[in-house]
């Protein structure tokens, strides 16, 4: 197999068929051949890692971790800016990449490698950051508290835009002194983990500090309950998100979750029709829905929404699909067989409850048409449940008190918006709604790399990454007290 068009990180074929753990080794776990989901032809074959392969990178990270700690912030981060510049470099070849293992197409993939390298370059001014503060004190004593990295820090990550979800929690991880072992998901080895790896391989990171690996559900687990592990950061499904919650909770790890939602986009009847439904499409349909920000609930006051569902629907209906690496469709192809069968399932039963589909609805292999669907109602699934699929969801109100009681009836939001001329009133809306992000005149798909990213109940419990808040994930306060001389005690 040739990877000559893979650039020059990839290029050489080191990575295939093994897993880095500051060299390229072969795994008790073999191999697996990753298909394309556009084709369904065979991209590469990389190694697979399993429960021993896990533990064995665990203790090799813990017993590497405390001379990185040790090392100079200022070497950290320029580790860190070598990375960037080198995933710069190749940034043609990573973009396509990305958009053949995920289905995406190819200004997705160059969005994914530009907001890596601009994550990259946060993150090392996290390396030289305030670790701490003074506090108050007796005569003769100095106390002060200070920030200490966790230790091993274990990183498992998604499909649906795995270099950028995978850098985000890799970078500040190591800039702030801990060891990384980086669990990709399975279909997207690559630009979710082995490009990264060799990034920092080539950019002088010391052997042991970061590990990456491709592995099913059983690696996972190991890294969860590796006693050598001393946090999990997990971005994934509500439903292992519980699953990691509890392994993790047995060895009491620091877990940091970010999951979905149930997102809500409100528009309001002031609102300019036209950019409405531009930013309804956008927030819709963007990477074929699949998107934890994704605006799967549309909430349109009912003077409007016909007018609305109608526009919305024609901008569907033109949205060609197919393979995204091509450069000429708007969507790809959803990433699975199985996440196909269960946007198709939410589609088929909410239209047996009393929805109807204004769009699309029709799927051949893993494409499925931009679909819009209106008459949602609670208790409807296309309500109750995060599609992850190009479906917009259409639900009617009445008065604003009523879309704050609806979009809020979910168990948990990652983001949510409100569009509307009145800003004030938008304002005054989004006071009131439950979501960890909220965005006034714009669709819920946003994140500038630099704001805490992360939502309550079902969208993360409450965590938050990225932006301010690495610091607070990723280290742990530590407090110290220093006298010049032990005091006398009355024992």
């Amino acid at each position: 197999m040739s990877y000559e068009n893979l650039g020059k990180l990839l290029g050489d074929g080191r990575w295939a068929g093994k897993i880095f753990n500051g060299s390229w080794t072969t795994t008790t776990g073999g191999t697996r051949d990753i298909p394309e989901a556009a084709t369904g032809n065979t991209l590469w074959n990389v190694g697979f890692a399993d429960a021993a392969d896990s533990e064995r990178s665990a203790a090799i990270a813990a017993a590497a971790q405390p001379a990185w700690a040790a090392m100079n912030g200022r070497d950290r981060a320029a580790i860190l800016r070598r990375a960037a510049a080198l995933l710069e470099a190749d940034f043609d070849a990573l973009a396509l990449v990305v958009a053949r293992e995920t289905g995406g197409i190819i200004p997705k993939g160059q969005h994914e490698v530009r907001e890596t390298v601009a994550l990259l370059h946060h993150a090392a001014g996290l390396a030289t950051a305030s670790r701490g503060e003074v506090l108050s004190n007796p005569p003769g004593r100095l106390s002060y508290a200070r920030r200490i990295p966790r230790g091993v820090v274990g990183i498992i990550s998604p499909f649906n835009f795995p270099l950028i979800l995978s850098i985000r929690a890799v970078a500040p991880a190591l800039a702030t002194g801990n060891t990384v072992i980086l669990k990709t998901d399975p279909q997207t080895p690559l630009s979710g983990g082995y490009a990264i790896a060799r990034a920092f391989e080539e950019a002088g990171l010391p052997a042991g500090v970061l590990h990456v690996f491709a592995g099913d559900a059983v690696a996972g687990e190991a890294l969860c309950l590796s006693k050598n592990v001393n946090m999990i950061q997990f971005t994934g499904s509500t439903a292992v998100g519980r699953r990691v919650a509890e392994l993790a909770g047995r060895t009491l790890k620091k877990v940091s979750l970010e999951l979905g939602g149930n997102n809500a986009l409100i528009v309001l009847n002031d609102a300019d029709m036209d950019a409405a439904v531009n930013n309804a499409a956008w927030g819709a349909f963007l990477h074929q829905g699949q998107i934890c920000m994704a605006s799967s609930r549309m909430f349109v006051q009912a003077d409007i929404a016909a007018e609305f569902t109608r526009k919305l629907a024609e901008r569907a209906s033109h949205l060609p699909v197919g393979d995204g690496a091509s450069g000429r469709v708007a969507l790809g192809p959803v990433i699975s067989e199985k996440q196909l069968n269960r946007v198709k399932g939410i589609v088929a039963d909410s239209v047996k409850a009393g929805a109807k589909i204004e769009a699309g609805g029709n799927s051949t292999n893993l494409f499925h048409e931009a679909t819009v669907l209106s008459g949602v109602k609670p208790g409807m699934r296309a309500f109750d449940e995060e599609t992850f699929g190009p479906v917009a969801n259409i639900i009617t109100f009445s008065t604003d008190e009523e879309a704050i009681e609806l979009a809020n009836r979910h168990e948990g939001a990652l983001a949510a918006a409100v569009i509307s001329r009145d800003v004030g009133r938008a304002m005054r809306i989004t006071d009131r709604l439950t979501a960890g992000m909220v965005h006034i005149n714009d669709q819920t798909v946003n994140d500038d790399g630099n704001n805490p990213f992360g939502g309550p109940g079902v969208a993360g419990a409450g965590a938050a990454v990225g932006g301010p808040a690495d610091i607070d994930e990723y280290m742990s306060w530590q407090w110290v007290t220093i006298k010049d001389t032990p005091p006398k005690y009355p024992f």
